[in-house]
């Protein structure tokens, strides 16, 4: 029972959390530090429930892949062009990730590393919220591959955790001129191809982690990571009508300061 109400725990902050700009991967870290859920099974489950939350972005937006793959042209974001927009976004990353893959995982998977990159990014959203007021252009179809191309290099700072791929992408697409939704649906898009070939290289790598006894364990979490992050998307998109992104600033400057206390 406490390791199904581990999973569920997990599944739940992975989902709320992965396509937030607060850091999915660094609140598992500091999560799976507090519950000493920790070792090759535990940082296996943890990427196999990121697949979860991936699955219900492509579920929300299963018109706009369904028209990237058919090559139908959705508001000049489908097709072959679309296609290349999110090539140029997600090439950085995955060149970056392969090369500095061991190193991420030995050196920087820590809560100290996750509360700086908390704090960096809280600082960078809430400057940008503060100077970056100019309008900017609304709807995929705006997105150049000069904006794809910066956005793509701008998501390989979240390889640094407690960066946020979300926050990366997010802010890397405001200083390209996008407003702030459109900025944001890009980066539930971008999500997609990137998030899964990591996914698949670690989980190639940690296979051998997989015990048939704890498949019910992992079923538990990608259900419940999958429908958090269904809701989380739905939350965030509708918060955005509203409000800026500096609340998830103040949010990571909290988090950051009580992960350091915890750890100091």
């Amino acid at each position: 029972m406490l390791m199904v109400l581990s999973a569920v725990l997990l599944g739940v902050v992975e989902g709320l959390t992965e396509f937030l700009p607060v850091s999915s991967t660094g609140h598992m870290i500091v999560v799976g530090h507090l519950i000493d859920w920790r070792g090759p099974q535990a940082a296996t489950f943890q990427i196999f429930i990121q697949s979860g939350a991936i699955l219900a972005v492509v579920g929300l937006y299963r018109d706009r892949f369904r028209s990237l793959l058919t090559g139908r042209r959705e508001s000049e974001f489908g097709g072959s062009r679309g296609l290349l927009l999110l090539g140029l976004t997600t090439l950085p990353a995955l060149v970056c990730g392969a090369a500095a893959h061991g190193f991420i995982k030995q050196h920087l998977f820590n809560p100290v590393t996750v509360a700086l990159g908390l704090g960096v990014g809280g600082v960078a959203i809430l400057l940008i919220e503060r100077f970056w007021v100019r309008p900017g252009r609304h709807g995929l179809g705006a997105l150049q591959w000069r904006d794809a191309l910066l956005i793509g290099l701008f998501q390989c700072l979240s390889l640094w955790p407690g960066v946020s791929r979300a926050a990366a992408t997010i802010i890397g697409g405001r200083i390209t001129g996008l407003e702030r939704r459109t900025a944001t649906e890009y980066s539930f898009l971008a999500a997609v191809p990137v998030m899964f070939a990591a996914i698949g290289y670690d989980l190639l790598k940690s296979w051998r982690h997989l015990e048939l006894e704890s498949l019910p364990i992992f079923a538990v979490g990608f259900a419940v990571a999958w429908l958090s992050a269904r809701l989380a998307v739905k939350f965030f998109l509708r918060l955005l009508g509203s409000y800026t992104l500096a609340p998830f600033g103040w949010y990571r400057l909290v988090v950051a300061g009580a992960v350091l206390l915890l750890w100091r």
